[in-house]
């Protein structure tokens, strides 16, 4: 198939990639051209700027693709801007669990229904992460109903290729011995690593199922078991005061992600343990470096 990627120079977005390369398809990125990438003649390249309607319109005029992977639509005029300019088949768009108002435990799909929500045209920076989120989704599914499409919406994601090192944070200030404060200690949460989260954006590419769709790993963790874990494997201790460095996943609830649909459609996610503490481990041997 061809296939358009927005973005797709890091992160999980590199894994998305490599697979729908892997699976032999026809790969087309399209970035601001400021990122290199390790792809070499496996794919082709467009430079366009992703929050002008003018240059979207320019690039993509005479341009249709089987499938659109957006993995940065962040709010209901980049879903404009792309869906305006792109003629494609089939759209999979990056969404996150930010789209639900209330976090908790086995959240499923229609805990947010963006049919539900009014429309409102915006910009990245008008509103917080979490509704532009919710508008981008909105959009997606009001104004542009007719096109087959889905919305992913994924849990913090985490690997050694993390440039938000929100995780690494808690490794580095245990080793390091770092004051830190934290409000959740014992929240029960969810993660999905970047391999993954963008192994099941190239899987969603060749389906046909339609909607929103949770991604997340199976299982929860507290900090209190990953602080617990290092200290066990360093010997060091964590530093925990009220003027301390503070946690990046403060205020985060219990929660997790119910990932029923998207077992249903075929995909499989690994136990979160099976792999947390391997990662855990490297950001260690990071931080000791």
């Amino acid at each position: 198939m061809e296939i358009l990627v927005l973005g797709g120079t890091k992160y999980f977005g590199i894994h998305m990639v490599e697979e729908l390369i892997k699976k032999g398809h026809n790969v087309t990125i399209a970035t601001r051209g400021l990122t290199k990438d390790t792809y070499g003649n496996s794919i082709r390249r467009l430079v366009v700027e992703r929050n002008s309607a003018k240059s979207m319109a320019e690039v993509f005029s005479n341009n249709t693709y089987d499938v659109v992977c957006d993995n940065i639509a962040y709010c209901s005029n980049d879903v404009k801007y792309a869906l305006d300019s792109i003629k494609c088949k089939r759209y999979v768009m990056t969404s996150s669990m930010s789209v639900y108002d209330d976090l908790h435990v086995n959240i499923i799909e229609s805990d947010f229904n963006p049919l539900e929500k009014p429309l409102k045209w915006c910009d990245r920076a008008d509103y917080p992460y979490n509704e532009v989120k919710r508008l981008a989704e909105c959009a997606l599914f009001q104004a542009y109903s007719s096109q087959n499409s889905v919305a992913v919406r994924f849990p913090f994601v985490i690997g050694t290729d993390d440039y938000t090192k929100r995780l690494y944070f808690y490794i580095e200030h245990v080793i390091k011995g770092l004051p830190m404060f934290i409000d959740n200690m014992d929240a029960q949460m969810e993660f999905v690593s970047s391999n993954e989260a963008g192994r099941f954006l190239a899987f969603l590419a060749e389906q046909e199922g339609t909607g929103a769709v949770n991604g997340s790993s199976t299982g929860t963790i507290s900090l209190r078991e990953i602080i617990t874990y290092v200290e066990g494997k360093t010997g060091r201790r964590a530093v925990l005061s009220k003027e301390g460095d503070k946690g990046p996943y403060n205020g985060a609830p219990d929660y997790s992600l119910n990932t029923r649909l998207a077992a249903e459609w075929k995909f499989d996610f690994s136990p979160l343990k099976s792999w947390i503490y391997d990662l855990i481990d490297k950001h260690i041997q990071e931080a000791m470096a």
